[in-house]
């Protein structure tokens, strides 16, 4: 799945004053508070960290209550969806005009019925309805699907995705591995084919060597 990047961070992390003894906890708690949100400094929204604490020393913020500033270094994981990038997500709800799912367990995205290409047909169902390929029956999407699909739009502040289907390298994320690896055992079975018809055999039906060309070369 695209959206996914590894950023390297120098940071300087403001702490109560109460915490200096205990700086690393500290630490660890400040950032884990911005876990799950967006942030317009990392241009996307922070899954998880990594860190170390550079230097004891620290800036004291002058205030009513003075905190202080301790110079981190760190490694951060960050979801940063951008128009026309591949992600993938579970489906949670489906209608005839609309396909939802929850991207890596947190993110929300909308996939609309303009948005999904008319291979695929909404079909009512015994409790929930799937959106089924005209041109693959066994391709379908219903709830709990994973689906790939391209980013349209995003809103940073909901992080909420409007998704597409238009693309012919999306839809059911089982059936697309599924039909990929078949595609690729095809490619290969007619490879032997015709590297086997191309294979030369002698009277016996034994298969001939093939030799390169060789130059014997005399010194007087």
């Amino acid at each position: 799945m695209e959206g996914l990047r590894v950023a390297k961070a120098d940071l300087r992390v403001f702490v109560h004053p109460s915490q200096s003894s205990n700086l690393l906890p500290a630490v660890r708690r400040r950032l884990g508070s911005l876990l799950f949100k967006y942030y317009e400094l990392f241009d996307g929204v922070l899954l998880s960290h990594e860190f170390s604490i550079e230097d004891d020393k620290a800036i004291i913020l002058p205030g009513i209550t003075p905190f202080f500033g301790a110079k981190v270094k760190a490694k951060l994981l960050l979801f940063s969806p951008k128009p026309d990038l591949i992600l993938e997500g579970k489906v949670v709800k489906i209608g005839a005009d609309s396909i939802h799912a929850v991207v890596l367990g947190f993110a929300s995205a909308a996939i609309l019925k303009d948005d999904i290409r008319d291979e695929f047909k909404y079909k009512e169902k015994s409790e929930a309805g799937a959106f089924v390929s005209r041109l693959h029956k066994k391709h379908a999407i219903k709830v709990g699907s994973m689906i790939r699909f391209s980013v349209k739009s995003v809103d940073e502040e909901l992080i909420h995705v409007n998704g597409s289907l238009l693309q012919p390298n999306t839809g059911c994320l089982r059936w697309l591995y599924k039909h990929q690896s078949d595609d690729a055992s095809h490619d290969r079975s007619k490879k032997r084919h015709r590297d086997a018809k191309s294979d030369k055999f002698d009277e016996n039906g034994d298969k001939k060597q093939r030799h390169k060309s060789s130059k014997t070369y005399s010194h007087e």
